[in-house]
């Protein structure tokens, strides 16, 4: 904690294809105090790339990536974890996500309900929370029905709070309609039709010249 001004900051984006299966990235990072701090904080297990992976590893996760890296502009250590997954819920297999209790289980008909939960986060030392925040970011491959996101933008919903705004813990959730497995997105008929319209014209216009 000498090294440290501030405590971790946590991003997290994942994309749930409708069999369940999906991928995510995730980046924390904290401020360091000092420069000379930096090659300290890095061998912390948190930012160690051996112990990363064991964290996060598991026999239904598969991680691609681990990078740790410093910023000296902001004065910032960060750690990127990118990974996939078989199904949602066999992220709770991995020691990282003991307590976040991934679900993706049957609501209405053909309807999936998600949900995740966010556990309580301790600051102590006189640390501020409200000065800190996390952020999930999900792209959800269907249609959204009902959701408790703090932001929507078509398929993407947001879930972002200072750590002081989690409490005792949140549970994120969203009610989706997968898209069909082999259902073809509406777009694509409309741009095949627009090229197909292109080249009769011109092959109309040739014909006449």
């Amino acid at each position: 904690m000498l090294f440290i001004t501030g405590c971790l900051n946590y991003v997290q984006n994942t994309t749930i294809y409708p069999d369940g299966s999906g991928n995510m990235q995730i980046n924390y990072w904290m401020k360091f105090s000092d420069t000379s701090s930096v090659a300290t904080i890095l061998n912390l297990e948190i930012f160690n790339p051996d112990s990363i992976r064991e964290e996060f590893s598991s026999e239904f996760v598969n991680i691609i990536n681990v990078t740790t890296y410093s910023d000296t502009i902001d004065s910032t250590v960060h750690a990127n974890i990118e990974l996939s997954f078989n199904y949602v819920d066999s992220l709770n297999t991995a020691n990282a996500f003991a307590q976040s209790r991934f679900l993706l289980e049957d609501g209405a008909s053909g309807q999936k309900i998600f949900s995740q939960f966010i556990p309580p986060v301790t600051t102590g030392f006189g640390i501020d929370g409200s000065a800190y925040s996390v952020t999930y970011n999900y792209e959800i491959r269907g249609d959204i029905i009902t959701h408790n996101a703090t932001n929507k933008s078509g398929n993407n919903l947001t879930w972002s709070y200072s750590l002081s705004e989690i409490g005792r813990g949140k549970t994120i959730s969203v009610t989706f309609k997968p898209f069909k497995l082999k259902e073809t997105p509406y777009w694509i008929y409309i741009l095949a039709g627009l090229v197909l319209i292109i080249v009769i014209f011109f092959l109309i216009r040739k014909k006449k010249d």
